[in-house]
C-alpha cells in the first residue's frame, strides 16, 4: 500500500483490523489481512488475494451465519461458502486516511 508507513502496517497486519486507506482513483477502501488458521491460509495461498465486500450493509448488523447476510449481497456473490456460524468478534476498523489513525468501529483488535 504505497504511501503508508510500513511500521504502522506491520503493527496491525496480519491481525484483527480492517484498515481504511486511500483508494487509487479517489475515495477509500478497507483492507483486511486476517491472521488465518492453516486451513483457510492454504486456500488463500492456492488462489491468491481474495477481494470481497463486507457481508453487511454499511452500519448494519454483523452477520454470523450465511442466512444473516442480506439477500442482495448473496445474489451479487460469485460463490458463497457456508462453514457454519462464525465465532469471535468483528475486526476493529481503523481510518488511516488522516494524520493519525482513528477508530471507526471498536472490535476484536481492542483490548
Amino acid at each position: 500500500m504505497p504511501g503508508l508507513d510500513r511500521d504502522l502496517l506491520a503493527r496491525y497486519l496480519p491481525g484483527p483490523y480492517t484498515l481504511v486507506v486511500p483508494a487509487r482513483g479517489g475515495g477509500t477502501v478497507g483492507v483486511r489481512v486476517p491472521d488465518l488458521p492453516e486451513a483457510s491460509a492454504s486456500v488463500v495461498r492456492e488462489v491468491g488475494v481474495v477481494a470481497a465486500t463486507s457481508a453487511n450493509a454499511s452500519g448494519g448488523p454483523n452477520p454470523r451465519r450465511v442466512e444473516d447476510v442480506p439477500e442482495e449481497i448473496r445474489r451479487a456473490c460469485g460463490a458463497v461458502v457456508d462453514a457454519g456460524e462464525l465465532p469471535g468478534v468483528p475486526s476493529t476498523v481503523l481510518d488511516l486516511t488522516g494524520g493519525e489513525p482513528r477508530v471507526i468501529r471498536a472490535g476484536a483488535g481492542e483490548s
